[in-house]
């Protein structure tokens, strides 16, 4: 054991006066604490140095015998001089930053204090500035785990200090961030989005009032440039006010059909007398006359002057036809056709193919609705298939014409005086128009003057981004021609200003709603069918319906809606609802709902690209205000309110003539139907249970109801006929409308076939080949829809939910 003397003789010191104390070693736990320095063991004495180094103390040691053993023998004394309390001294605490130390290192290698790198002194302290330890030689015979290089731990030292200086730093920085945060933070709260669909349905509903549509109408009607690009650009202008972030203007040239300078002519050779359109004779017209003619033309008519016979061939239909090919020469005569269910294409295909020449269309009074009269009205017709004419290939040969018949639209006044018919009134029942029989045919001259030119259209587009599913397309589409005076565009404008109110509430939709105004519509829809086929690639994928505004407002009483099947659903609830409102104020119309071939902008999407459409029209009951809950639901819930069992209902129903459908056919019918029940009963799940709301699972999932009407898109078919399936023409029974005119083409190639003088056998096969293509047809369509079912039952075999 060292005595104080020995220990105070070992070295020399300079003292320097503090007005604070200054610690004796005479104190017996000095004494104490000092001889326990020297009989540590190694690695004790460097943990306790260490400890005493972090608690802030500053000494000096000198040691110049070799370790023994494992026991520090000192020759020479000790000068302390202490920076800590004796509290401190006697309860010292571990630390972390020394645990890697094993043992000291004798070597001197600290030949003075560096003043920068002293711990700050405690003014109640005594200290001594120039007292230190200098480190300890380490044993040659010990071997260390760890290696240290000189001055490293005045090198650790500067690092700690650095250290605590950034940290230090880095608090003040994120405190002023947090004092910032708080002290900006706006008082008012974020608006927050309504809870759920029905509240937010009530929100939306209650922006859309019939005041502000028709002040939008007002404005667009009072535009002084009534030109297409005029309002295509108020529109971009208009949406861009109400929030649209992407709002996109584009024009396309294409090849127009209109009425030429002077008006369209039909002159009774027998009477030379010259009649209008409308009926009005030519030398009777007026200047009011004049617009009225310009509207009554066919697009896309073949042009110039033709004489012939008027041949009354009713509906055009292959059994009228047959009458009329029975009773006379049919080449390069004129027909007089009544429009009614079948597609207009497809009764000039087989006029053309026939021999006419000439085409006077008219609509029967019996076929107009109860109420409506309009026998001295002519109108306009196109036979624009859909798109840019000058693309079609055909139109090089006939200078713009679409067809190589004369066809010209006229009155029911006009009609009724070329054919000799009789009153059509019988008291309070309506009869048909026609020629009465033994009557002298009537020869004409048809003149046709129609002009062609370039002229570009325009299309506006505005987008309102989804979230979750920004890459899932609803499309909205009206069009802006004159023809509508601005009705359509100020429900569309309505519309955005009120899905934009709600987002600026907080609400934002799950997928991405299109707004699309289309130009050229009333030549067959020429805008929307250019920029559905620019985008077919992203459409197929990415659209998830059509909501059409084609005609939201119509002269009837009836509440009408048309959807493909996956909608019907949807529909009829829409529908309800509204007439649950209209039980309240009494005049309740009943629904009526039906898949009917759409006419308008809607028919590319659905025909070509079979995306589901929806389209409600109502004259008493504000049509506006069901397109946007259809809207709503579309971009909102989770999973596509689509029902699949109503496509295999739909395809069952239409199999009611079992005489054309084979046993295969019903059988793959019925199974589709079992499979799309269990399929809609399992799409229910996370429909209405959130927790089976896996995000990919429910994505497949949509993916599969979206694409279910795909399956039934045909490669090929009859003219003005869709190729999709699932939409039927209007008619007494439901039924496949390819099944329906391939029973048709059936017969006219029989007809057909007695010119050309083939044989029976021939005849047979050749006239039963468009039969059984349409069967195949069907029965494919009707297996992919199958296996496409029994892929999304798969994905609950494998829903992640379930796992959970």
């Amino acid at each position: 054991m060292w005595s104080a003397q020995q220990m105070m003789s070992g070295g020399s010191s300079t003292t320097q006066k503090t007005p604070s104390k200054t610690l004796q070693l005479s104190d017996p736990a000095m004494l104490e604490l000092a001889t326990k320095l020297c009989t540590l063991r190694s690695f004790e004495t460097a943990d306790l140095l260490q400890h005493i180094s972090r608690d802030t103390m500053a000494y000096r040691k000198v040691c110049d015998t070799p370790l023994v053993g494992e026991v520090l023998h000192c020759s020479e004394g000790l000068n302390l001089d202490w920076d800590l309390d004796k509290q401190d001294l006697q309860e010292p605490e571990p630390s972390m930053e020394h645990m890697q130390m094993q043992h000291v290192d004798c070597q001197i290698s600290d030949p003075g204090p560096d003043p920068e790198l002293m711990e700050p002194i405690q003014p109640s302290v005594s200290v001594s500035p120039h007292g230190r330890f200098e480190r300890l030689q380490e044993d040659p015979n010990y071997i260390s785990h760890f290696t240290r290089a000189p001055g490293h731990k005045g090198q650790r030292r500067l690092h700690c200090f650095l250290l605590r200086y950034f940290l230090g730093g880095s608090a003040f920085f994120i405190l002023g961030l947090v004092i910032g945060w708080f002290t900006h933070t706006p008082t008012h709260k974020l608006p927050v989005p309504p809870s759920d669909s029905s509240d937010l349905l009530e929100e939306l509903l209650r922006g859309i009032t019939a005041d502000k549509i028709k002040a939008l109408q007002r404005s667009f009607s009072s535009l002084s440039d009534e030109s297409e690009e005029a309002r295509a650009r108020y529109l971009y202008r208009q949406w861009v006010g109400l929030g649209l972030s992407d709002v996109r203007l584009s024009n396309h040239s294409v090849l127009l059909s209109v009425p030429g300078s002077t008006p369209n002519t039909i002159t009774d050779r027998s009477s030379h007398q010259c009649f209008l359109p409308s009926g009005i004779p030519c030398d009777q017209r007026g200047p009011n006359d004049l617009p009225m003619q310009q509207f009554s033309y066919a697009a896309y008519s073949a042009v110039g002057s033709l004489q012939g016979e008027l041949v009354d061939t009713q509906y055009a239909s292959v059994d009228d036809l047959r009458k009329a090919k029975d009773s006379m020469n049919l080449t390069n005569q004129i027909a007089v056709v009544k429009l009614g269910r079948a597609p207009l294409l497809y009764k000039l295909s087989l006029l053309s193919e026939l021999g006419f020449g000439g085409v006077l269309l008219y609509i029967d009074p019996c076929d107009n609705p109860p109420g409506r009269h309009t026998s001295h009205q002519a109108f306009r017709v196109t036979l624009n298939p859909g798109g840019n004419a000058a693309i079609a290939g055909e139109t090089a040969s006939v200078g713009g014409s679409l067809t190589n018949l004369l066809v010209q639209p006229i009155s029911a006044f006009l009609a009724k005086t070329l054919l000799s018919s009789p009153s059509s009134r019988r008291g309070d029942s309506c009869v048909p128009l026609a020629m009465p029989p033994n009557t002298e045919r009537k020869t004409i001259t048809l003149t046709v003057g129609n002009q062609f030119f370039y002229r570009k259209i325009y299309n506006v587009v505005g987008y309102l981004k989804g979230k979750r599913n920004p890459d899932r397309y609803v499309l909205v589409g009206s069009r802006h021609d004159s023809d509508q005076g601005g009705g359509a565009s100020a429900i569309m404008n309505q519309l955005i200003a009120a899905l934009t109110e709600q987002t600026k509430r907080g609400w934002v939709p799950d997928r991405t709603t299109v707004f699309c105004s289309w130009g050229g519509s009333a030549l067959e829809n020429i805008g929307s069918y250019e920029w559905g086929k620019d985008n077919s690639v992203v459409l197929q994928s990415s659209a998830v319906a059509y909501v059409s505004l084609n005609s939201p407002v119509r002269g009837t009483e009836t509440l009408r809606a048309t959807a493909s099947p996956t909608l019907l659903q949807l529909t009829l609830d829409i529908q309800r609802r509204q007439l649950l409102s209209c039980i309240r104020g009494g005049n309740c119309p009943g629904p009526n709902v039906s898949s009917l071939q759409l006419p308008g902008d809607v028919s590319f999407f659905a025909n070509q690209l079979a995306v589901p459409t929806i389209e409600f029209a109502f004259e008493q009951t504000k049509a506006e205000e069901m397109t946007a809950e259809a809207i709503l639901r579309l971009v909102n819930d989770p999973v596509l309110p689509f029902y699949p069992l109503d496509i295999a209902l739909d395809v069952q129903n239409k199999f009611r003539d079992k005489n054309m459908v084979s046993t295969p056919m019903l059988s793959s019918a019925s199974t589709l139907r079992d499979h799309a029940a269990f399929f809609q009963s399992e799409t229910m799940r996370p429909a209405n249970d959130p927790k089976e709301r896996d995000p990919s699972h429910v994505r497949m999932l949509n993916d599969v109801l979206r694409d279910l009407e795909k399956s039934f898109i045909i490669p090929q078919t009859l003219p003005g006929v869709y190729r999709n399936l699932l939409y039927s023409l209007p008619g007494k029974t439901p039924q496949f409308s390819i099944l329906r005119f391939s029973q048709e083409s059936a017969r006219y190639c029989k007809m057909a076939s007695k010119e050309v003088k083939l044989n029976s056998a021939d005849q047979e096969v050749l006239c039963q080949l468009a039969m059984n293509q349409s069967l195949s047809f069907i029965l494919r369509a009707i297996q992919s829809a199958e296996r496409l079912v029994c892929f999304g039952l798969d994905l609950f075999e494998n829903d992640p939910s379930d796992t959970k």
